[in-house]
């Protein structure tokens, strides 16, 4: 079988150098870079044309969703794969959605790791059980919203062409907290900007009930 050629994208570079040394020792595994962010990852991958992209989702300078979503707009081969230290329906769902392959935790056993890549390789989903069991579990009972009743607030005022500053204002809150709150809902949503939000809380009802 032919090697199986990776990118790994992680803004920790001890995370990278471990992930390395591990995948370099076991035959049948390539790394031929490393990314500390979202933008060098969509760059390095035009370039090398991986196989399986190791990604993190939460980084400075470029989240792991974002590349995601561009990746998959383009029509990039590789096959994502989702490594984080989350295993939140937040994190999960976006990513899934959003063209990933799969999804393992960090603390996976190296073994674990190692098939999931092989899995991902061959155009396989991979789901570590904590991640599959979640997955399920939101299938199962989906939640009228997805988003929490103070997210649902500043949605309702962005809609209304409210500024952070006015929305910290107005829900006696500080302006990072709005920022927090926007970050949060943008990912549950599944969007990147206010007026995607907006459009998107329209279209599932959240917002227009009054």
């Amino acid at each position: 079988m032919a090697e199986i050629s990776l990118l790994l994208v992680d803004d920790h570079p001890v995370v990278r150098n471990g992930l390395r040394g591990m995948f370099e020792a076991e035959p049948g595994f390539t790394v031929l870079a490393e990314a500390s962010n979202g933008v060098e990852a969509v760059a390095l991958a035009a370039e090398l044309d991986p196989d399986v992209i190791l990604m993190d989702l939460r980084m400075p300078g470029g989240g792991g969703l974002d590349a995601i979503t561009e990746l998959t707009r383009r029509g990039a081969r590789a096959k994502v794969l989702v490594l984080t230290t989350w295993d939140t329906d937040t994190d999960t769902l976006p990513a899934i959605e959003a063209g990933a392959t799969g999804h393992l935790l960090k603390d996976a056993p190296q073994d674990e790791l190692f098939t999931g890549v092989r899995e991902a390789a061959a155009g396989r989903t991979v789901l570590s059980p904590a991640v599959a069991s979640r997955l399920v579990s939101a299938v199962r009972t989906p939640a009228a919203t997805p988003l929490a009743a103070r997210e649902r607030q500043v949605l309702a005022l962005v809609a209304k062409g409210t500024s952070n500053r006015e929305i910290a204002r107005e829900l006696f809150i500080s302006e990072a907290t709005v920022k927090t709150h926007l970050s949060h809902l943008f990912t549950k949503l599944g969007v990147t900007d206010r007026a995607a939000a907006v459009a998107k809380g329209y279209e599932l009802g959240i917002l227009g009930q009054d």
